[in-house]
């Protein structure tokens, strides 16, 4: 058992971590931005030293990297890094639903049923966060219905990187229209138990997302390259 100060800054690194992250998740901290530990740990209300485990974790967790000299930074990716983890992911994802189907109960399909209706009320333009989180919260239910703590390990993460880019910032009314169709066309298959049109209506879900980011972020790259030339 850990001494009680340990298990204290133990807490505290914890609720940092989790504190960073969704700062990161919900683009509060962009790819790039230096994560100072002075700063973070006034803002947290909390000492330097759950922070600087905080930021450890969150290294591991490839939100975060350290560079010598530069302290940490949020990860930053490029294009194809986007392209190659949308690909991977469809691949996970959609093996992840196939088991949903196989599994869920109706108390978890009329979750997804009612995650889809939040979803379609919220717009990216006044709540961006809130569109994250409903997105994710639809998601990680799909995963928990799959039953596999080693799939959602994977999945988790390259669902959140992705995010860090705050992909929603960019959808259209139409776009956001697509994806609510989507979600609502997933919960239709995995009601009626159909894995093979559970896993392709998925993968096609992502693909679509993939394009969209990955366009957006190499506009962004040739635009900057315009400005540094």
């Amino acid at each position: 058992m850990l001494p009680p100060n340990e298990t204290l800054v133990r807490n505290a690194s914890m609720a940092a971590t989790e504190l960073i992250r969704n700062a990161i998740l919900e683009g509060r901290l962009e790819p790039g931005q230096r994560l100072k530990e002075e700063e973070l740990a006034r803002e947290l209300g909390i000492s330097r030293t759950p922070v600087r485990e905080a930021l450890l974790m969150l290294q591991a967790e490839d939100l975060v990297v350290a560079a010598p000299n530069r302290g940490a930074t949020v990860r930053v990716h490029d294009a194809n890094d986007l392209h190659d983890l949308y690909e991977l992911r469809a691949l996970l994802e959609g093996y992840a639903t196939r088991r949903a189907a196989e599994r869920i109960s109706k108390k978890e399909v009329e979750q997804l049923r009612q995650s889809c209706e939040r979803f379609d009320q919220l717009s990216s333009d006044d709540d961006l966060p809130g569109v994250v989180r409903e997105n994710l919260f639809f998601h990680n239910t799909i995963l928990a219905v799959a039953d596999s703590e080693r799939l959602t390990a994977f999945v988790r993460k390259v669902i959140e990187l992705p995010l860090v880019y705050s992909s929603y910032r960019w959808y259209s009314p139409d776009q956001k229209r697509i994806s609510v169709h989507y979600h609502r066309q997933i919960v239709v298959a995995l009601a009626d138990g159909d894995a093979d049109r559970a896993e392709l209506i998925m993968k096609e879900h992502l693909f679509e997302a993939r394009d969209l980011l990955v366009s957006h972020v190499r506009a962004l790259q040739r635009s900057s390259d315009e400005r540094d030339a």
